[in-house]
């Protein structure tokens, strides 16, 4: 008689954690490097200096600058170690996350797991005692969103996971601003406003290149569980609103007409090239397009940002 499929996938499971390292492979400092992701780390403490820059407005305090870069990629390192950890049986069933060191069993879940906290723990005590208590609430909120709302509940259950989790993706801009600045103003809610109406679509682009991978790994992203003519609809919504955000920065004072002018261009072409999509008869060579000029997006949006913050 076969087995019910729950006790199936609990004897898989546990097969999958328990998973011998390969014979002649032993893990290295660059699998623990990897574990913490250091695509996402770069792009986020990007996101933290324009944050301290805006704040700051030219006027830096270069050291309060290398602490808070300091904690906030401990704490964002953190997250992603613990979401490898939580996603380790999930990842053997994907080509891109396959050969990660704690699927192929390079690396121990045990040992993962203290690395996570010993990581989490040394930021949050850099934010909270060099920063102020503002930045450690802001880089712990985006840690418990990050591991606990979208790791562990959202991603295996919903399709609003992407759009939640953009919260804590939103953290290291506001992290870099109120460490300056002390306070929580419009700006913040800006910055924050930037890197959470990016997120969605974004994600959402690598979603419907990598569509099959992710339903075999039953994770229920948007354009699994709804397809991907309803995907390209939610994605229009975020890309509008992120139209107004270069003008109002400028219109407020805390950005220049440069910063004005290239981000609105860019909101734009990024609306026009995702409306674009539903006449789009290839949808993979679509959705990579999408895709990789949303990643040069952020990176010269930032970059503008920075170069072009108003002087106080």
């Amino acid at each position: 008689m076969d087995k019910p499929l729950s006790v199936q996938a609990s004897a898989e499971s546990a097969a999958l954690s328990v998973r011998p390292t390969p014979p002649g492979e032993t893990a290295t400092w660059k699998d623990f490097i990897a574990l913490t992701k250091p695509g996402i780390l770069r792009s986020n403490l990007i996101a933290a200096f324009a944050g301290f820059w805006v704040a700051s407005r030219w006027e830096l305090d270069y050291i309060q600058l290398i602490v808070m870069l300091l904690g906030t990629a401990l704490v964002m390192a953190s997250s992603c170690v613990f979401n490898n950890y939580f996603d380790r049986e999930m990842d053997t069933k994907m080509a891109r996350t396959k050969n990660r060191a704690l699927p192929t069993g390079k690396l121990s879940p045990k040992t993962v797991l203290w690395y996570a906290v010993v990581l989490g723990v040394l930021g949050l005590t850099v934010l909270f005692a060099f920063c102020g208590p503002l930045a450690g609430l802001f880089g712990m909120v985006g840690m418990l969103v990050y591991v606990v709302v979208y790791t562990l509940w959202l991603k295996r259950n919903s399709t609003w996971s992407t759009s939640i989790g953009a919260i804590s993706g939103a953290m290291p801009p506001v992290i870099g601003y109120v460490a300056a600045s002390g306070r929580i103003d419009l700006g913040a809610w800006m910055l924050f406003a930037l890197l959470f109406l990016w997120q969605p679509p974004h994600f959402w682009a690598l979603g419907i290149r990598r569509t099959e991978e992710y339903r075999a790994a039953g994770f229920p992203l948007l354009p699994v569980v709804k397809g991907i003519p309803r995907t390209k609809l939610q994605m229009i919504p975020y890309l509008v609103l992120l139209i107004p955000v270069p003008i109002l920065m400028y219109a407020y004072g805390y950005t220049g007409v440069w910063f004005l002018v290239i981000g609105s261009l860019l909101s734009v072409a990024w609306l026009i090239m995702a409306l674009k999509g539903f006449r789009a008869k290839d949808n993979d060579a679509w959705a990579k397009r999408v895709f990789l000029f949303s990643v040069n997006y952020l990176t010269i949006a930032l970059i503008v940002m920075i170069l072009d913050t108003v002087r106080l």
